[in-house]
């Protein structure tokens, strides 16, 4: 008997969404990670500002970092106001960290954040992929069958 398919993140506020990966890379295996943050990048990442667009993550020395990850400075924060820039730490298992080891090692692999949001709890998370980049003959493909699903919407509707 098939395993059930374990049910998607729980997601209550979306902060960042890195939307072109879908589009740029084949998706495989999927995982959730906790941020190490400072108290002004919490806050900041409340308001809605952040982006993940040209960030990816990397593994080094047993620990897995989000790099290029711009979380914007806080507008009432201090002199002690974070680093926009900088890595931060992402919270995973051992054992999941291991298979992202493996897994990069390999040819073409890498690790790309799709979304940064807060869970039921109120900790801030990232929703990982491990994904394989695609030709643009891929690429062409996945727009022509986008492009058919649409227009077999239209043609359901004008059918009734």
């Amino acid at each position: 008997m098939a395993r059930p398919k374990p049910a998607a993140f729980e997601k209550v506020k979306v902060v960042a969404e890195n939307r072109r990966a879908r589009y740029e890379y084949f998706l495989e295996d999927f995982y959730e990670a906790g941020i190490a943050l400072t108290g002004t990048e919490v806050k900041s990442l409340r308001f809605g500002e952040g982006s993940i667009a040209e960030s990816y993550a990397e593994v080094k020395d047993d620990q897995v970092f989000l790099v290029n990850a711009n979380i914007p400075e806080f507008s009432h924060g201090n002199r002690h106001n974070h680093e926009p820039k900088r890595p931060r730490k992402l919270l995973l298992h051992e054992r999941e960290i291991n298979k992202m080891r493996v897994a990069v090692g390999r040819e073409g692999m890498t690790l790309i954040p799709l979304s940064v949001y807060f869970n039921p709890r109120g900790r801030a998370k990232v929703e990982l992929a491990l994904a394989k980049g695609k030709k643009l003959h891929d690429k062409r493909e996945t727009e022509k069958d986008r492009d058919w699903k649409r227009e077999q919407g239209r043609i359901m509707r004008e059918r009734g």
